[in-house]
């Protein structure tokens, strides 16, 4: 069973950063962490849940929503299992449950229902 942990999160004023971490254990050996591409979402209260980012395989193609453009930098290490999302220049907008996730697919707009298992996120509080 996959399962996934993201840690990083807390209260922070407008401006400043957070680094959130995600990993990613119980793979099967015949579909490693090297081979899945990974993904950041975030979600509000009543809102559906929204992509953030997007880092392939490789590390060496990423993808970000406008809102994080300039602002959050994706990231992986395939030797750890683990991946990251850094962010600068925090706003109270950018409040929410972050979440990672895999996918061995690339997915050209990523959805959450694309993704069948979810960890618990962490949340990313910005006050103004």
């Amino acid at each position: 069973q996959v399962q996934l942990t993201e840690s990083g999160g807390g209260l922070v004023q407008a401006g400043g950063s957070l680094r959130l971490s995600c990993e990613v254990s119980g793979l099967h050996f015949t579909s490693p962490f090297s081979r899945r591409h990974m993904y950041w979402f975030r979600q509000t209260p009543g809102k559906e849940r929204e992509f953030v980012a997007q880092i392939l395989t490789t590390g060496g193609d990423t993808k970000y929503a406008d809102f994080a453009k300039g602002r959050f930098t994706i990231s992986r290490d395939n030797s750890m299992n683990m991946a990251y999302l850094q962010m600068n220049g925090l706003k109270p907008d950018d409040t929410a449950v972050y979440y990672c996730n895999i996918h061995t697919l690339y997915l050209a707009t990523p959805q959450s229902g694309d993704f069948p298992v979810w960890g618990q996120g962490t949340q990313v509080t910005v006050s103004s």
